[in-house]
């Protein structure tokens, strides 16, 4: 049976994880161990640890969290943010990830993902595709978490990223990411369509429809979610025997999110089984 990977995606901001809306206004959660242990027990099937900071510092920070996570969870971890060599990409595989992903380094310099590629596997090689629809209907890729556009068209860029060696493709919309709205079906389609590598999409969920929708037009290979899985699982974890000691998780009950519905691992996974089995 065909298999669609659930994949709690956690942004990371120093110590701390984060949540936003199109990638801005940042919120510290709390714990980003406590987050992946609890996903990990409740049937995550990988992590993605993305540092949202680490293009304004220029390298990647997760060295602590992801070591720390890598002994006690036991389902793949990619990491991104601030990858820039091939020694980057060594000394975070060599600490627990067991994927990298590449954004801002693939598309200043393409040959990394081909150099990558051949001396780490190309399973081991994501490239994180952040996209804005412009106003003239052209899909554009972005870096640094949405805030600066380049000169790649993202259907000819996730093409040339196949044909230079990357595994997989994370789809990133940024005009999705946090609302809650639904996903861009019409680029999450094209795109899945246009490579034969596997897809993981990310940005818009957040109701159940919103899986129906997607798995009538197409099947991608993963899906990773924030917002409805983090602050469903805040309230879990601090009723569970792990501890939520960071956040500011008062105002964050009160405010505008805790409002909206969301949704654990499970719900998820059988809302998209029952859906798969009829479109198969």
């Amino acid at each position: 049976m065909l298999k669609t990977r659930i994949i709690p995606k956690l942004d990371i901001k120093g110590p701390n994880l984060v949540k936003g809306i199109h990638f801005e206004g940042l919120r510290v959660l709390g714990s980003p161990e406590d987050f992946a242990q609890y996903y990990y027990e409740n049937g995550a099937d990988e992590l993605v640890y993305s540092d949202v900071v680490a293009s304004l510092f220029g390298r990647n920070s997760l060295n602590d969290i992801i070591s720390k996570t890598a002994s006690k969870t036991f389902i793949p971890i990619t990491v991104g943010g601030g990858i820039r060599s091939i020694d980057d990409i060594r000394q975070v595989l060599r600490i627990g990830a067991d994927k990298i992903s590449l954004n801002t380094a693939a598309i200043n310099n393409p040959e990394l993902i081909r150099q990558a590629s051949t001396i780490f596997g190309k399973s081991t090689i994501v490239i994180t595709v952040e996209v804005i629809r412009e106003k003239n209907g052209d899909y554009m890729c972005y870096t640094d978490n949405g805030r600066e556009i380049t000169n790649k068209n993202v259907f000819s860029w996730v093409k040339e990223v196949e044909s230079l060696g990357a595994g997989e493709i994370m789809l990133s919309s940024v005009d999705k990411d946090g609302t809650r709205e639904g996903f861009d079906i019409e680029v999450v389609k094209k795109i899945v369509e246009s490579v034969d590598i596997p897809v993981v999409i990310h940005g818009g969920f957040g109701k159940l429809e919103h899986l129906d929708e997607l798995i009538k037009n197409v099947i991608p290979s993963g899906i990773s979610i924030a917002s409805s899985f983090h602050y469903d699982a805040m309230n879990k974890i601090k009723k569970s025997e792990l501890i939520l000691n960071e956040g500011n998780y008062e105002f964050l009950k009160k405010s505008e999110f805790s409002k909206t519905e969301n949704f654990s691992i499970f719900d998820v996974k059988n809302r998209l089984s029952r859906n798969l089995n009829v479109r198969l």
